[in-house]
């Protein structure tokens, strides 16, 4: 029995796909891997990759279950962005289009991170470690800053 490679590949369903496959290519600067439509026009796979990593854009099939953040009103998902200039890969994205979540600033975890939604509804958190953090460390921090919160009023 032969070992297969495992990986774990994002399917973003996107409201006119097609147009998203262009928009991921001047904002992140993903690498057009294929694309291929129903008679329709829909775009039932398409494939970019950015810096090795790979994620499938497919336009929404609700008659099947599949729907957008824009279908269903938010995302709880966010893809993670680690790159070697965060601030570059940033800004190329905001100038694109994407709108700014949280602006690019140094973390206590010890990264230099901001967030940015797509037009298509998809949060992108975009990263460059800067420090690293000893685990006991950042514990303290997350501690001492949840002792600082106030729960419901408590």
């Amino acid at each position: 029995m032969s070992q297969t490679t495992v990986t774990l590949t994002p399917h973003l369903g996107c409201r006119n796909a097609a147009e998203a496959y262009e928009f991921y290519q001047k904002a992140f600067g993903a690498e057009p891997q294929g694309i291929h439509k129903l008679p329709d026009g829909r775009v039932m796979h398409s494939s970019l990759s950015i810096r090795g990593a790979t994620f499938f854009v497919v336009d929404e099939f609700a008659e099947h279950g599949g729907k957008s953040p824009q279908g269903l009103g938010g995302s709880p998902v966010c893809l993670h962005l680690q790159v070697p200039d965060c601030d570059a890969v940033y800004q190329r994205a905001v100038e694109a289009g994407c709108e700014v979540r949280m602006p690019l600033d140094d973390m206590f975890w010890g990264d230099r991170y901001g967030m940015v939604a797509d037009p298509y509804g998809h949060l992108w958190s975009i990263a460059t470690p800067i420090r690293q953090v000893p685990p006991q460390e950042l514990q303290g921090i997350i501690d001492s800053m949840a002792d600082s919160m106030s729960v419901c009023g408590a």
